[in-house]
C-alpha cells in the first residue's frame, strides 16, 4: 500500500522519504504500482534538496542524473547478476 505523504519522486520513480526505497518493509509502503509495476525493488542512492525542494544526487548535484537515477542501468545489472548466480549451481 502506498503513502504518498511519505513519498519523494525521483526521475520519474517513487521512493519512500526515509530510506530511498522503492519497497520499503520499515515504512510499510510499496510504490510499485505507482511505479506502473515496471522497477520492483529499487534503492535510490543518496540524494539532497535543493532550496527549491527539488531532490538530486549527492554525488553529481543533478535531478536527473542518468548515472545515479538511471533505473533501466540498475535493473540491466541486476538481471545480469541475477542470469550469474543462477548459473553457478554446485
Amino acid at each position: 500500500m502506498a503513502d504518498v505523504e511519505n513519498s519523494i519522486e525521483l526521475n520519474d520513480a517513487i521512493f519512500c522519504s526515509q530510506h530511498f526505497k522503492e519497497v520499503c518493509n520499515e515504512c510499510d509502503v510499496d510504490f510499485r504500482e505507482e511505479n506502473d509495476g515496471f522497477f520492483g525493488g529499487l534503492e535510490a542512492p543518496a540524494s539532497s534538496t535543493t532550496k527549491d525542494g527539488t531532490y538530486q544526487c549527492k554525488k553529481h548535484g543533478s535531478a536527473s542524473c542518468s548515472q545515479c537515477y538511471g533505473w533501466k542501468k540498475q535493473i540491466t545489472r541486476a538481471r545480469v547478476a541475477a542470469k550469474k548466480a543462477g548459473g553457478k549451481k554446485h
